[in-house]
């Protein structure tokens, strides 16, 4: 028997690695496809430092097209932390009419 699967991707900041691994496993065992992120800019020290901007902005477009990917996102805002990067993400989940979840 063939199953479907809902497909979400995670946006939020990168420092919050701990709660995308625990949302990312948490979401899989609930049955979804986890999209998340390639790397931990701000968590990661000895990435962040060295992203040119011409990488970030990147990496900033390879999120948008995870986010085309998916059904829906799953935003980890964090003490209702929201970045210009995930305020960037979640305008266009918006204009591109996915559903959009917060961690809080």
């Amino acid at each position: 028997m063939e199953r479907s699967y809902k497909v979400v991707t995670l946006c939020g900041s990168t420092r919050f690695k701990d709660d995308f691994i625990r949302i990312q496993r948490e979401l899989t065992l609930q049955g979804c496809i986890v999209i998340s992120v390639g790397l931990f800019g701000h968590a990661d020290k000895e990435y962040g430092k060295s992203l040119t901007d011409e990488v970030k902005e990147m990496l900033d477009d390879m999120h948008k097209r995870k986010i085309d990917m998916a059904d829906e996102i799953f935003v980890i805002n964090k003490e209702g932390y929201i970045g210009k990067s995930t305020k960037s993400e979640i305008e266009y989940a918006q204009r591109t009419g996915k559903r959009i979840i917060f961690m809080e």
